[in-house]
């Protein structure tokens, strides 16, 4: 059974509860790296100088602490191999849909499923979305 090494675990950590749980449990199920929980402000800069996210600190969802979003990658990472990140976010949304809670994953900004009409992919990423189910979930 696949499970996080010392980085993964660093990086799940900066993240909410809600989102370790759901990292692992799913690391039962397919071998993934966690890239990145938190970002400060010189990290979330950079990212957006990069391109490889549309916001600028403080307005990303990986700036709170703990995080509301994580960055994920089936391992071994292969950038190339979309169909792997999507077989990876099925899970991810599987398990958290099981568990009563509601994620936005980055590869389907849109809702439609398809993202090959975006013009801005982020396939690591995935969201917590806290909505009234959610917020009932979490009271039981």
């Amino acid at each position: 059974m696949p499970k996080f090494g010392s980085r993964s675990s660093t990086n799940l950590a900066t993240c909410r509860s809600e989102l370790q749980e759901i990292a692992n449990e799913a690391i039962k199920y397919i071998d993934f790296t966690v890239i990145e929980g938190h970002r400060n402000r010189e990290k979330q800069d950079e990212a957006y100088h990069a391109k490889r996210s549309q916001l600028k600190f403080p307005q990303s969802k990986h700036n709170t602490l703990p995080s509301d979003a994580f960055d994920l990658a089936p391992y071994p990472i292969d950038w190339n191999d979309t169909r792997r990140f999507i077989f990876l976010a099925g899970i991810i949304k599987g398990i958290a849909w099981s568990m009563g809670f509601d994620i936005r994953w980055g590869g389907d900004w849109d809702g439609d499923g398809d993202f090959s009409d975006q013009t801005f992919n982020d396939l690591p990423h995935f969201e917590f979305v806290e909505t009234k189910q959610t917020k009932m979930n979490l009271q039981t």
